[in-house]
């Protein structure tokens, strides 16, 4: 048994009790979340529908022009499978106006603000519905600081996001997450062709065992060598978990009191209880 295997069960009552206890506990009774086609968003949109009532659940699936028609398919057929309330907000105009005045942008910025409108539409929806807005990002993307910042990271609750990508795919097993969006090549579709793992430069399952090794073992990289793993490989993930720190935490606060917001003072929404 793999050290990244879950007990699926388990793992499944304990998120769809978090997303009722921290739905709740604030005065809300619905969910926004928005469903790409992939098998993250997936995962959540049915732990949603279990926790809340599929009627209580608001997925939006937001394509581009560029954006693969089977992405919208596939957030279909999650959405008929978990019976939440489904619509399609499509995001061209908006991004478009903006880069007529840029056309010279490249990939990376034209990613970051399609991820970023997406973002603005699924928190306009909050307010609309009266809902919280739930996160899709698992443990190994945030790790690796794969995701934009106030775009697709950013979220009221994020129930996947102690879940490694390995661990995504046992739970979806467990829930009942189509097999067509199971077995896809994962992809943010942000530009035509675009998959996660060539973009990467490896596969999910490899950085997931380094990962796990590095993070949840704690082990250095004399241990990690002996464990089979190159040290350029090593030092990449090494690099790409430090240089995304920033991305896991709210913005820095400078510390001039005795109980600074996100240091000494957290939890305001648990008083009384």
């Amino acid at each position: 048994m793999s050290r990244l295997t879950i007990n699926t069960p388990l793992v499944r009552r304990m998120l769809v009790g978090f997303l009722q206890d921290e739905i709740w506990k604030v005065g809300a009774k619905k969910a926004v979340l928005g469903l790409s086609g992939g098998i993250d968003s997936a995962l959540v949109c049915h732990l949603a529908a279990e926790a809340l009532g599929p009627e209580n659940v608001h997925a939006i699936c937001m394509p581009y022009k560029t954006s693969n028609p089977e992405s919208e398919a596939h957030a279909r057929l999650v959405a008929e499978a978990s019976g939440v309330q489904f619509s399609v907000v499509g995001i061209t105009p908006m991004v478009d106006a903006y880069f007529d005045q840029f056309p010279d942008a490249n990939n990376m910025r034209r990613g970051n603000k399609m991820a970023r409108e997406r973002m603005t539409i699924l928190f306009d929806h909050s307010a609309l519905y009266g809902g919280l807005v739930l996160g899709t990002s698992n443990k190994t993307e945030l790790l690796l600081g794969y995701g934009t910042l106030y775009g697709d990271m950013a979220s009221a609750l994020n129930p996947i996001g102690d879940l490694y990508k390995t661990q995504v795919w046992q739970l979806s097993e467990e829930v009942g997450v189509p097999r067509p969006v199971i077995e896809k090549k994962p992809s943010a579709d942000l530009w035509a062709g675009q998959t996660d793992e060539e973009e990467l430069g490896f596969t999910y399952r490899e950085v997931d065992e380094l990962l796990y090794r590095m993070v949840d073992q704690r082990a250095d990289t004399t241990e990690l060598v002996a464990a089979g793993f190159k040290q350029e490989f090593i030092s990449s993930i090494y690099g790409k978990v430090q240089n995304s720190h920033f991305k896991r935490r709210l913005p820095v606060i400078a510390k001039v009191s005795g109980r600074t917001i996100d240091r000494d003072f957290r939890y305001s929404r648990d008083w009384g209880k």
